[in-house]
């Protein structure tokens, strides 16, 4: 399927007023809204990408600790490649060390660091490639208490409109559009509870880590696994 026939299935799906403004509006894709953006990635993700058993999938909704997650997980799965010294995450943010499986690897599984078998994604448990579902690669996952979610969420926003000179919406209209569900890779409970099911059934594949359980023991959580 080529990209001009994405743009054909998403002009159909259900649509919504974004947070940003009306060029930036979310449309209801597989269960989940989403900007048409990231939607053609995760489509020609579904299509393309190829897991390879090594994968080490970071799955979060976003706001929940997608940064944090990165730079744990990079430096775990580094820390005999590199000292303190010599990490990338010196210079480069974790997003930098990690591909975005919507926009880095949409089109191809090949353009990959083959020393490197992390990967992130935004996308919902159901919604995943269906290499990753199927494969015997892992997958990490960390959820956070919404409310905290949604106010890092509006201010991250609100913050990137200031810039562009732009208002954002009032944080009552926000957060109404946050309980609907309508807000990007929502709805939140539906992404978290998604994982929190598939975690139960394969234990052996998903780990589903707390947000604020982390917080309270980060030595721990930086030295597993």
């Amino acid at each position: 399927m080529k990209m001009a026939s994405f743009k054909e299935i998403i002009s159909t799906l259900p649509r919504r007023k974004g947070w940003k403004d009306s060029n930036n509006d979310l449309f209801l894709y597989q269960g989940f809204w989403c900007s048409s953006f990231f939607i053609e990635g995760v489509m020609s993700a579904q299509q393309n990408f190829q897991s390879q058993p090594s994968d080490i999938v970071i799955c979060t909704a976003p706001k929940t600790g997608t940064t944090w997650l990165k730079s744990l997980t990079f430096a775990i799965v580094t820390r005999t490649t590199f000292d303190d010294s010599t990490s990338p995450l010196l210079t480069n943010l974790s997003h930098d060390c990690v591909p975005f499986l919507e926009v880095d690897l949409a089109q191809s599984s090949t353009n990959r660091d083959p020393k490197n078998p992390l990967l992130a994604t935004h996308v919902p448990y159901s919604s995943l490639p269906k290499s990753i579902i199927d494969s015997s690669c892992k997958i990490v996952y960390i959820c956070r208490n919404p409310k905290d979610a949604f106010v890092s969420l509006y201010h991250f926003i609100a913050r990137r409109l200031v810039f562009k000179d732009m208002k954002p919406l009032a944080l009552e209209e926000a957060f109404e559009l946050y309980c609907q569900g309508v807000s990007s890779y929502g709805p939140y409970w539906d992404h978290v509870l998604g994982f929190w099911k598939a975690s139960l059934d394969r234990p052996d594949k998903i780990l589903f880590l707390k947000y604020e359980e982390m917080m309270e023991d980060t030595v721990v959580y930086c030295c597993i696994r």
